[in-house]
């Protein structure tokens, strides 16, 4: 959530910036203003009539105990309005204040001034390519006719006991998935990541102070009877570990990874690039969430970069790194970059991680702070990123490694699944 005060001492800038994400909606910004300028008014006169009452209060003691019982009885006469006025006043303030979280939670985060302007993802800019593309034979299967042959993935099963986009793991297929998610965990140990187990369902105000709540309601799982919601990624339970926190300078940076199932509603289309592991109601990933001093979040933005990079390296897949531009940016992202790896038998490239960074976007809904050098409170900034996201991970090795011998495992992997091949 934007910090009211920058919105009002910056409110050029602001709508400038939104309209990089393609937010063009000035009256919006205009209503947020003019609602916190009609709250001050309401809370300077509050306080202004609150000082009244305790100033006519303190006088009328002093002239009580004076003995001038007439003159005190005068003032506390013309006192006598006060109390029911700043009740009034109380009432006004708390609807505006309504009024004004309602409007103000329906912007979205200011892109940061590096964020390539544009509508889709087409816009995007490639920032830099690793790898070499994998040349296949002509008999190359795409993942979804590799999971039937291999018996390693049942899609139709999925859909027996639960639907599309919730498919069954078997034999070394499951053994896969498990040493992906050991293998990621422990990189993210060895890079300093603390590992939590955290809750898969999560509470409204949770969802809220992520950014998930209004701008993603309708595209999670939610459990009515006991108003729940289960998660889109772990960085919704991990990072209002911290909500209401107030943090040391010296404990920065905060580092989290946990490995979670993922639940998305994400409304289906049909065709190739949504086929087989490309998109899913359910899956798997490790994320690592950071809570960081203001100074350090771009830097640290780009070490989670570098981190996510490592990981595809010893993976051994060919991979690029996107900047995005603001019409493909998320709600709460400040800048975000798109890891993305080559699938050789689909001859396209899959996204399998994103990095953001949030700046105080998050932390102000969290309210999680800090006492900066000069014992001030201050926000702290937040980031996230997939590390790493495993259907499309396991779609690409699976095609990338297609051979007449079967698939060869990478060989990072090999000491996580106990075999060098799916034969």
């Amino acid at each position: 959530m934007l910090q009211l005060n920058y919105i009002r001492e910056n409110r050029d800038t602001v709508i400038e910036r939104l309209a990089v994400k393609n937010f063009k909606d000035v009256a919006l910004v205009d209503e947020i203003i003019s609602l916190d300028e009609q709250r001050r008014k309401i809370q300077n006169e509050s306080d202004s009539i609150a000082a009244e009452a305790n100033a006519s209060a303190k006088q009328i003691g002093d002239l009580m105990r004076q003995g001038k019982k007439e003159e005190a009885e005068a003032i506390k006469a013309k006192s006598s309005g006060y109390k029911e006025k700043i009740k009034q006043l109380t009432e006004q303030l708390s609807e505006v204040e309504k009024q004004l979280n309602d409007k103000i939670v329906l912007l979205p985060n200011l892109p940061h001034t590096s964020v390539p302007k544009g509508l889709t993802a087409e816009d995007n800019e490639v920032v830099l390519t690793h790898g070499e593309i994998p040349t296949l034979s002509e008999s190359k299967l795409p993942h979804w006719e590799l999971l039937t042959k291999y018996d390693i993935v049942d899609l139709e099963l999925g859909v027996k006991v639960t639907g599309a986009g919730f498919p069954v793991y078997k034999g070394k297929g499951a053994r896969l998935q498990r040493a992906l998610i050991n293998f990621f965990l422990d990189e993210a140990a060895k890079a300093g990541y603390t590992e939590v187990q955290v809750p898969v369902v999560v509470n409204e105000a949770s969802a809220f102070a992520t950014g998930q709540l209004p701008d993603k309601e309708g595209q999670m799982y939610h459990v009515t009877n006991d108003d729940l919601y289960l998660i889109p990624t772990a960085e919704v339970p991990v990072t209002n570990l911290y909500r209401d926190v107030i943090l040391k300078e010296e404990q920065f940076p905060v580092k989290h990874c946990a490995y979670t199932p993922c639940f998305r509603r994400e409304a289906g289309s049909y065709g190739a690039h949504v086929r087989g592991l490309n998109r899913l109601h359910q899956f798997d990933k490790v994320e690592a969430v950071q809570i960081v001093h203001p100074d350090k979040s771009y830097e640290v933005l780009e070490e989670m970069s570098q981190y996510v990079q490592g990981l595809l390296q010893k993976l051994e897949l060919p991979y690029r790194v996107l900047r995005l531009c603001g019409g493909d940016m998320s709600f709460t992202s400040a800048l975000t970059y798109d890891m993305e790896v080559f699938s050789a038998a689909q001859e396209r490239w899959l996204e399998v991680s994103s990095v953001s960074n949030f700046e105080t976007f998050q932390s102000n809904r969290l309210k999680v702070r800090f006492r900066n050098a000069e014992g001030k409170m201050q926000l702290a900034h937040t980031l996230n990123g997939s590390a790493l996201a495993l259907p499309r991970i396991v779609a690409a090795i699976l095609e990338n490694n297609q051979s007449e011998k079967g698939i060869k495992i990478p060989a990072a992997l090999v000491p996580y699944t106990g075999f060098e091949y799916i034969d």
